[in-house]
């Protein structure tokens, strides 16, 4: 479909924006999904980390990280429609995210008439801890914020102000508590396939993931070295490396 920017402004030939989240940590899960991303896209894109020690040099960001923060992104990313000038759609995704299908096919699915877009999780994790051992904190629902489609252009996103984004609550952010339920958009699961909740059927393709989320901890964790779909993480991570050795060279 056409996108407008919110002023009925075509954006059709213009790269679609996503940020992914970046934690110094996990350098190689952003460098991994970035690769994931663009090998597989036949429609321009334009990926942008979000750094929250650049965000901080210009003025954008300076709340303190609280105890139950597990990544640097864990409330920038809500800086999305800002950084985006509140124009258009824009995609913001955690980096611990595997890309295995056309991104074309979830801009085709974006709807005007909603604010945000996302995988609307219904779930409990039953670990304690993740990734490298961050507490693994329950809320309701989690893991709708770790990918969303942002209609930037849409009245009520001019809420997600730097100040806002700075001063108010994890369950006001996280909730999406600036909007109304019905301002929500949903997308399937396959979009945001949790690694170790969600499962494949056999021989039901609507239940092949198109994105895997390593939500407890992927390859890149030495104690997650063999969770689910591990495998494809490490071949997309060799061909990554091989393609940076060639440029290199």
């Amino acid at each position: 479909m056409t996108m407008s920017n919110g002023n009925g402004i075509s954006s059709e030939k213009k790269p679609f924006r996503i940020f992914v989240g970046y934690d110094p940590r996990e350098d190689l899960a952003f460098q991994v999904c970035r690769h994931s991303i663009t090998k597989r896209s036949s429609i321009p894109v334009e990926i942008t980390p979000i750094v929250q020690s650049d965000l901080r040099k210009k003025g954008l960001y300076w709340r303190e990280r609280g105890q139950l923060e597990s990544t640097e992104f864990s409330f920038s990313r809500f800086l999305t429609p800002h950084l985006s000038d509140y124009q258009g759609w824009a995609m913001f995704v955690d980096c611990d995210f595997l890309y295995l299908a056309d991104i074309k096919e979830l801009t085709d699915l974006i709807d005007d008439k909603y604010a945000i877009m996302c995988v609307q999780h219904d779930y409990t994790p039953k670990e304690t801890t993740k990734m490298d051992g961050a507490v693994q904190t329950v809320y309701p629902r989690k893991n709708w914020s770790s990918m969303v489609l942002y209609n930037c252009g849409h009245p009520k996103n001019k809420t997600l102000s730097p100040e806002t984004v700075n001063t108010q609550t994890g369950a006001f952010l996280h909730r999406f508590q600036w909007l109304q339920d019905q301002e929500i958009g949903s997308i399937p699961f396959v979009w945001n396939f949790l690694e170790g909740h969600n499962r494949v059927v056999e021989n039901d393709p609507t239940t092949h993931p198109k994105a895997v989320h390593y939500t407890r901890g992927g390859p890149w964790f030495d104690a997650w070295k063999n969770c689910d779909f591990a495998d494809l993480w490490l071949n997309e991570m060799e061909e990554y490396n091989k393609r940076e050795a060639h440029v290199a060279s």
